[in-house]
Formats: C-alpha cells, sequence, structure tokens
C-alpha cells in the first residue's frame, strides 16, 4: 500500500510507529522512497522498506522512539557503506559512524548508566538497547 497520499506528504497511519512520533521530513523521506522503491521492486514490500530505512539512515538517526536529523548526512554503520552484500550488522538506527562524543551526548540525553567509561562499539549497543526500550514502551509492548 502507498505510504505517500494526495497531498504528496506521508500517510501517517501507514508509517512505522517511530516515524509517526518523527518530523514530517523524516515521514516523507520514508514514504516516497517506499512507494518509489515499491514500483522499481515489484511491489516487494519488503526490499521497498529496507530502501527507504537506508534512504532515512542517511540523514535521520534514532534517539530514543523516534528519528531525529543527523548531525552530518552520510551512511549510518558498516552495513550501510558497505551496501547490500554486506554481512556486517545493522547499528538499528544509531548513526554509528558519528564521533564519540555526539553518541555520548546521546547516550547522557537518554539517561544511559555508565556511559562515561563506555568505548565507542559501546555507546553504539548501549544507545540501541535504550532506543528499543523507548520504542516498546511507547508502543504500550
Amino acid at each position: 500500500m502507498p505510504k505517500t497520499g494526495k497531498n504528496d506528504h506521508a500517510r501517517k497511519d501507514e508509517l512505522p510507529s517511530t516515524l509517526q512520533r518523527s518530523e514530517q521530513k523524516a515521514q516523507d523521506t520514508f514514504a516516497k522512497t517506499y512507494d518509489s522503491a515499491l514500483e522499481s521492486y515489484d511491489n516487494d514490500e519488503g526490499r521497498a522498506a529496507r530502501a527507504a530505512y537506508a534512504s532515512l539512515k542517511h540523514s535521520y538517526e534514532k534517539v530514543g522512539d523516534h528519528w531525529e536529523p543527523k548531525e552530518k548526512r552520510g551512511p549510518s554503520d558498516k552495513r550501510a557503506e558497505q551496501g547490500i552484500g554486506s554481512s556486517e550488522p545493522t547499528a538499528g538506527g544509531v548513526d554509528a559512524n558519528a564521533s564519540k562524543e555526539h553518541l555520548y551526548k546521546r547516550a547522557r540525553e537518554l539517561n544511559i548508566d555508565g556511559r562515561s567509561k563506555m568505548d565507542k562499539d559501546e555507546l553504539v549497543k548501549a544507545l540501541q538497547k535504550a532506543n528499543d526500550t523507548a520504542t516498546r514502551k511507547a508502543r504500550g509492548d
């Protein structure tokens, strides 16, 4: 089902819940990419969703239960850098390519305990866990 409506904006009720809680531009980025990919990939919804998330992650990072603009556009992790054939794990919306200082700032925003002693990889994993927890809580799971 198309994610954009007649007004060329995202249909909020068709979006994942984390995007429903995000700004309009993030919603539109996901929806327009999804719709375009759906046409290109012969209505393969799974492939269209992967393309839409890849596009979204280029400009946005997941913070808690929603998406916020990244400080610097670009791939968010090694998997995004290497492309579709990559065996690298995804960072789940965390901007793993951001500086350690940026990741620390996000960890502070999400009240992650022990953040001052974490290295960059540990911060990424802690942010993923905190984001997943916040999303489950927002959904009422």
